[in-house]
């Protein structure tokens, strides 16, 4: 393994386990309590409305993957997600219009996260007092937070299905135009690594991590 900086592999690390690790748990959760709000208590029965990561970590997805990927860019990428919360359509209230909302509450809650983050940020140093060693450490976590967050309420928001904007995009369209959405299904996930390898997907994406992370730099401070 000549070239590559296992100390600095286990350096970044723990700065950006926690971010990434309650970005993909609470986006997951969040679905979760929307969808018992309109009337699937599914994901409750389930014991996923809860915060302990555990109940929501999928071997691949939340642990090889991140950490493939952080090993072998050295912290410069890193990508993952937890198991899907389960979801019963035909529970919600109003189907159609919830399911949007359901589906909308993954993406919206990592930008809550990412708020939280830049506020975090932005209070180190002022509010709390936080300088040296431990306010780096504390800025470079909230920095793998708003990066993070970001990523994944954009990437989660392209109108293809299984993705969030998938979900969204077929509760607004009409029935005709849903159920040709529902056929592309199969095949939105290897679409979606086509779209990663020929990086057609990060040209796509770009513009919109571009705008919100200078939103939330400009929170946090960072200039």
């Amino acid at each position: 393994m000549q070239g590559i900086d296992f100390a600095g592999f286990f350096r970044i690390l723990p700065i950006i386990a926690i971010p990434l690790l309650f970005a993909i748990t609470l986006h997951e959760v969040a679905h979760g309590w929307v969808a018992r709000y309109f009337g699937d208590p599914t994901a409750d029965r389930a014991g996923r409305l809860t915060l302990n990561p555990i109940k929501h970590i999928d071997p691949v997805g939340t642990v090889a993957v991140p950490l493939l990927l952080l090993f072998f860019t050295q912290g410069q990428m890193t990508f993952g997600w937890a198991k899907p919360v389960p979801v019963v359509f035909q529970n919600l209230r109003n189907p159609r219009r919830d399911m949007v909302l359901v589906a909308a509450a993954g993406p919206a809650s990592n930008l809550v996260m990412a708020t939280g983050w830049a506020l975090l940020a932005a209070a180190t140093g002022t509010v709390l007092g936080l300088d040296g060693a431990v306010g780096d450490w504390v800025r470079g976590v909230c920095v793998a937070g708003i990066l993070f967050n970001v990523i994944l309420a954009v990437f989660n928001m392209l109108p293809l299905p299984p993705l969030d904007g998938g979900r969204v995009l077929a509760g607004l369209l009409p029935p005709q135009g849903a159920m040709l959405l529902d056929r592309i299904e199969p095949f939105g996930f290897m679409i979606v690594v086509l779209l990663m390898v020929t990086r057609v997907l990060w040209v796509v994406i770009e513009p919109f991590v571009l705008f919100f992370v200078d939103f939330f730099w400009a929170i946090a401070g960072f200039g």
